[in-house]
């Protein structure tokens, strides 16, 4: 068939299949070097491994921590090659050659002995004849690494244990292969010089819109404009065009992602200023009432003592507002008394639009309060307010706070229309921040939930809307850790 061609495709064809034989027999001989120079990189990377293993575990070892030494092997297990692969594996074990803690828990289950026992055809040694690093070599190629982790004083606290199979250790055959296909193209473009100037000149343009595509993303949308060829080949043309309408669309969506993050950011601090609006206003109009009531009453010594530590812990209580909602800002916060359920009732009183709702509270707390005042007064005044609105005209609401050793639960019950979980659902996701008139029940549950609590409907109250907020009896100290 090579007779029917032409002399000057037959001679450089003639030269690229011999190039391709030598290239093979290149290729086999560098396979063979590859592979040894790939287990020797190998072992030097088990070797640093296992010189970090040992500075690490060393006093883990001594501190007894299994679970600290397993997320030490798992970190690790990222430099150690075939390790994801499932093709090596690591583990530290104890001073009697037992696994400690493994990378792969599934094959080195802990507390295995491994030390004298037979791994696949090799037999180890016991752990009291180990005095220095080993190196096991399998016959199928595989490789068991065995270190010794000493204490200060010399001591064997242990051991760090490496296998890794043979297929880690076969050589890259691309790695390979590419070398040698270069050469055969070169091989080839040499001998076909005035082929491969005009292929160089044809693609020379299709190069630059590659390079302009590759750029696509890191550069400016200017520049890659400028660097997309414009040439007289109506095919080229036609990618151009594709190219510049592509860079346009991306730039585009580039400009548009960037506004919407701004909007984003925007409606956030929209969101936080109006969460802290409405945290603050609620006490305001009571605080501003007991204003009234000193100036009018400041005579009397037991109204203006009220009156003035009313205003106290409500100020008090906004200035802790700001810091639980802005987490950056922290004060000291004060535990909760049983007069922070008669200021809240005060400051509801002061603040209700419907005067003509019969508001009732109680109390009943079995143990010591140690949940901070700033958060239960905030939730406290939000559910009561909100129950106002709720309970229509001459309607009654019912709150009860009550404590134990475990837990402190704020119950406030409505006569209004019931609530259903639906609509209760609804009112939490609309108040995330598409409806600014409404973050009294969305704070409070995101204080539940910061907390460790519950805020929750309660479904069994027939009598109209009862909401249940509650959170561990413990100070913010002790929720936080």
């Amino acid at each position: 068939m090579l007779r029917r061609l032409p002399y000057r495709i037959q001679i450089p064809l003639g030269l690229s299949l011999a190039v391709l034989i030598t290239a093979l027999l290149v290729t086999a001989v560098a396979a063979r070097i590859s592979a040894r120079t790939a287990r020797e990189e190998t072992l030097a990377t088990l070797d640093r491994a296992i010189v970090l293993l040992i500075a690490q575990a060393r006093p883990m070892l001594a501190g007894d921590d299994t679970w600290r030494v397993y997320s030490l092997l798992r970190d690790t297990a990222a430099l150690i090659p075939g390790a994801e692969s499932k093709h090596a594996r690591g583990a530290v074990l104890d001073a009697d050659g037992r696994v400690f803690a493994a990378s792969d828990p599934v094959t080195l289950e802990t507390g295995k002995p491994i030390l004298g026992e037979q791994i696949h055809e090799l037999t180890l040694a016991r752990a009291s004849l180990i005095t220095g690093r080993m190196q096991l070599d399998q016959s199928n190629g595989a490789v068991v690494l065995i270190d010794p982790i000493r204490s200060e004083d010399g001591q064997t606290m242990g051991f760090v244990f490496m296998e890794v199979d043979s297929p880690v250790f076969e050589p890259d055959w691309a790695a390979i292969a590419k070398p040698a296909l270069i050469g055969v193209l070169m091989a080839v473009m040499f001998l076909l010089p005035f082929g491969w100037w005009v292929g160089k000149q044809m693609t020379r343009p299709v190069a630059r819109i590659v390079r302009a595509i590759e750029r696509i993303g890191t550069a400016d949308a200017d520049s890659l404009h400028t660097e997309v060829p414009k040439t007289a080949d109506p095919e080229l043309t036609r990618i151009g065009d594709a190219v510049h309408q592509l860079i346009g669309e991306l730039q585009e969506r580039k400009n548009a992602e960037e506004r919407a993050l701004s909007a984003e950011r925007l409606a956030a601090v929209g969101r936080m200023t109006a969460a802290v609006a409405h945290e603050i206003n609620n006490p305001l109009a009571g605080l501003l009432t007991a204003t009234q009531t000193l100036r009018l009453h400041g005579d009397n010594p037991n109204i203006r003592q009220r009156t003035v530590e009313l205003l106290e812990r409500g100020l008090q209580q906004i200035r802790t507002t700001v810091a639980a909602l802005l987490p950056q800002a922290r004060v000291e916060d004060r535990p909760l008394v049983p007069d922070d359920l008669e200021d809240v009732i005060t400051l509801v009183h002061a603040s209700a639009t419907r005067p003509d709702v019969q508001l009732t509270a109680k109390a009943d707390i079995e143990s010591a309060l140690r949940v901070p005042s700033s958060v239960m007064r905030q939730v406290m005044l939000n559910l009561l307010l909100n129950a106002v609105k709720a309970a229509g005209a001459e309607g009654k609401v019912d709150a009860l706070l009550k404590a134990d050793g475990e837990r402190v639960q704020f119950c406030v019950a409505n006569t209004g229309s019931p609530m259903s979980a639906e609509q209760f659902s609804e009112i939490l996701t609309a108040e995330r921040g598409r409806d600014p008139r409404g973050f009294g029940l969305w704070v409070c549950h995101e204080f539940a939930n910061h907390y460790g609590g519950k805020f929750e409907l309660d479904a069994t109250y027939e009598a109209g809307t009862r909401l249940v907020f509650s959170i561990p009896n413990r100070d913010r100290r002790e929720i936080e850790a």
